[in-house]
């Protein structure tokens, strides 16, 4: 048994470093657990349950990645490689002195709520269980570790073999080979360009149109773009003026065989790639449609035509685990679960989470905002509004994010710079809050 610590940080990847670095500062004595045997999550390349592959790069430029207390080398390139940003996460908790707060391979199992409004988790480590007693729990897990593959499976049987790209790891696994990557995301776009160099032949199915971006437009790296419009425009203006911009300078991409999109642009996570188009014009991708069937070697499309491959890698995404939680406090699913600002359980006093959310900018500058919103309300100098207002807050911010996402997990979307500027704003308002007397979370537990 542990000794009782205030709070526990469960994953120590951007979402969970960012966390016990802003604990830390608002002086919450704080323990952190990682299952890896280091700091970095899906960052570090060969770490178990890591997707990363040798190609990897960011696909949000340097400057809108980085964490405001810890900029990226001025020097690196605007889109760095998963090797310069695993190690950027190490130097992150080496210069904030955060090792001695992780334990390092320790699996939590699971974390379990007390009649008395504390906690405990329970972990295995190298010597054995371990449990402690706390305040609050952070999860900050990631939601990027569990494969989902097509559900129901498409009709017929496959003799091809398959992987997810979760197990993807280079082009020499695709050398010679006739390759189908079966997805419309940017781990999709990569594999398919990496497939383009080295397989006999490649081909990219999509059963719906994405928006495919160039990593630069204008000669600057084409989120900077969105980031100057969105501190000015609402984001269908936006929309309208990004959606014009890359009509004018890629096309539609329905003129490279893609899909045509039926969503607008914003309206689900950009796809980046400078390679796609390219490789696709030269004729060493081919577009197709969604799958119909299967039948052994041969993939049935849904325009009629049918091709023979060797390997089908599906790019179809991860299933949101919180794999230590009772199903009880996560409303049916992870994925669903209404947070306030996407941070707060509402019913479950001490529970909150750094992380769970699909941006459609990079995730490091939310979860750095988020994990400070949090430090602020367990140090007493930030207040949660009431619990209904917390709820009704959820229920018009699923409205609005269905209008515009649909059902592709509305409850976890949020716009990069709309929800930057809103944590902001937050932590104003629960400041005034807490200045009317609202008691500290931690004290009124103990």
């Amino acid at each position: 048994m542990g000794t009782a610590q205030q709070v526990a940080v469960i994953g120590a990847g951007a979402a969970g470093l960012a966390a016990v670095k802003a604990l830390r500062d608002a002086d919450v004595p704080t323990v952190g657990f990682e299952a890896a045997d280091q700091v970095g999550g899906l960052w570090v390349y060969g770490a178990p349950d890591s997707p990363a592959y040798r190609t990897l790069h960011l696909n949000t430029s340097r400057g809108r990645t980085q964490f405001a207390d810890h900029p990226m080398p001025t020097d690196w390139p605007d889109y760095p490689d998963h090797r310069r940003v695993a190690g950027y996460l190490a130097d992150y908790a080496a210069r904030f002195g955060l090792a001695d707060t992780i334990r390092l391979r320790h699996t939590v199992e699971r974390v379990t709520r007390n009649p008395t409004g504390t906690w405990t988790v329970a972990a295995t480590g190298p010597t054995g269980p371990v449990e402690v007693t706390v305040d609050a729990v952070v999860v900050a897990n990631g939601h990027n570790r569990v494969p989902r593959l097509p559900d129901p499976g498409y009709p017929g049987a496959c003799t091809a073999e398959q992987m997810h790209s979760h197990d993807y790891r280079g082009p020499e696994q695709l050398a010679g080979r006739r390759v189908l990557v079966v997805g419309g995301g940017n781990s999709a776009m990569d594999i398919a360009v990496d497939a383009s160099y080295v397989a006999d032949r490649t081909l990219l199915s999509l059963r719906r149109g994405v928006w495919v971006v160039p990593k630069y437009l204008l000669g600057r790296p084409s989120d900077t773009l969105n980031g100057a419009l969105a501190r000015r425009l609402p984001w269908r203006l936006r929309q309208r003026v990004s959606q014009t911009m890359l009509n004018a300078t890629v096309g539609n991409p329905a003129r490279y065989g893609l899909p045509a999109p039926t969503h607008g642009f914003l309206q689900d996570h950009p796809t980046l790639s400078d390679g796609l188009l390219s490789r696709l014009t030269h004729g060493d991708v081919e577009a197709r449609p969604g799958i119909a069937a299967l039948d052994g070697d041969r993939v049935e499309f849904t325009d009629g035509r049918s091709d023979t491959v060797d390997l089908i890698i599906w790019c179809t995404g991860y299933r949101v685990e919180v794999p230590f939680l009772d199903p009880a406090q996560l409303a049916g699913g992870a994925d669903t679960l209404p947070l306030y600002r996407h941070v707060f359980h509402p019913d479950a006093s001490g529970l909150s989470f750094v992380g769970l959310m699909q941006s459609t900018g990079s995730a490091f500058p939310l979860v750095e905002a988020q994990a400070k919103l949090i430090a602020a309300h367990l140090a007493g100098r930030y207040a949660l509004p009431d619990p209904d207002r917390q709820r009704a807050v959820c229920r018009a911010e699923l409205r609005a994010a269905t209008a515009r996402w649909g059902q592709r997990r509305p409850a976890m979307r949020v716009d990069f710079d709309v929800y930057l500027a809103e944590l902001a704003r937050e932590l104003t308002a629960g400041a005034r809050r807490a200045r009317s007397g609202a008691p500290s979370p931690v004290r009124a537990a103990r």
